[in-house]
């Protein structure tokens, strides 16, 4: 299967839209534009358990190789605590709440006056 290039914000939709099929928790999406050459956005969100975690993170890689030929850098995943997906224009990281909120991604790519964008 081919890649089907998508623009970086619809890619961020359809990742959304996965994350919110399989009830991920407290998603929040950052704008990495003019702030990082690594990707235009980033996605962080929870999942209750270390199975769900692996879960989300399965699902979300399988429907972009399926529905869009893209293929995903997945790391982390034999752990189940956090994994993080590069999706090449998106960054995806999919924590235990614990884990989240240990390493508080969010307060170092938010500066004190951007506000994180719920999904």
């Amino acid at each position: 299967m081919s890649e089907t290039r998508l623009q970086p914000d619809a890619l961020l939709a359809e990742i959304l839209k996965s994350l919110d099929d399989d009830q991920a928790q407290e998603v929040v999406q950052i704008d990495l534009r003019g702030k990082s050459e690594m990707a235009d956005f980033m996605v962080i969100c929870s999942g209750r358990s270390s199975r769900q975690v692996a879960s989300i993170s399965d699902k979300l890689v399988d429907r972009l190789k399926h529905d869009f030929g893209r293929l995903c850098k997945v790391e982390g995943k034999d752990g189940g605590d956090w994994v993080l997906i590069d999706t090449g224009d998106v960054i995806v990281h999919v924590f235990r709440p614990e884990v989240r909120e240990f390493y508080q991604l969010e307060k170092m790519w938010l500066g004190p006056t951007d506000a994180p964008g719920r999904a």
